[in-house]
């Protein structure tokens, strides 16, 4: 925990509007990615597909889990942040390997990818628990004390 009075990353990860406005973002960019045929490429290496699944939900856990819990005085523990991200993946990325089974040229419906948002899921709740431990515990960071 870092003492002292609220800085950047307390105001940062209280400002919840910010976090959800993140989570349509990421929502509407990964129904944009899940409708194209064809994905741009990059480098290739050993399990491409999962680790940028994972990655990707990661972030979407992340702003989930910092909408729901960073602005509270007192943080819930670690197991509600993690929690946060498993059922968030787990329902998105269900519904998005759905809608790729739609998409033509897409499979969809794979068990690996669902595996790896969950992961990403679970990683993202607990880097957002990690972050929010690193803000002061204090009745001004409370955004519903007067």
């Amino acid at each position: 925990m870092i003492p002292g009075p609220p800085g950047v990353l307390t105001k940062l990860l209280t400002t919840r509007w910010l976090w959800w406005a993140g989570i349509l973002l990421w929502a509407g960019l990964l129904w944009w990615l899940s409708s194209r045929s064809a994905l741009p490429s990059g480098p290739e290496f050993p399990f491409k597909d999962k680790v940028l699944h994972c990655a990707y939900f990661s972030g979407g856990a992340f702003c989930l889990a910092t909408a729901l819990f960073a602005a509270r005085l007192e943080s819930p523990p670690s197991w509600a942040w993690l929690l946060a991200g498993f059922i968030f993946t787990a329902l998105t990325g269900a519904l998005d390997e759905l809608h790729q089974s739609f998409t033509p040229g897409r499979m969809g419906n794979d068990p690996g990818d669902w595996l790896a948002d969950v992961c990403g899921g679970v990683l993202g709740g607990w880097l957002a628990w990690r972050a929010r431990r690193m803000c002061p515990d204090q009745p001004s960071f409370n955004p519903m004390a007067k």
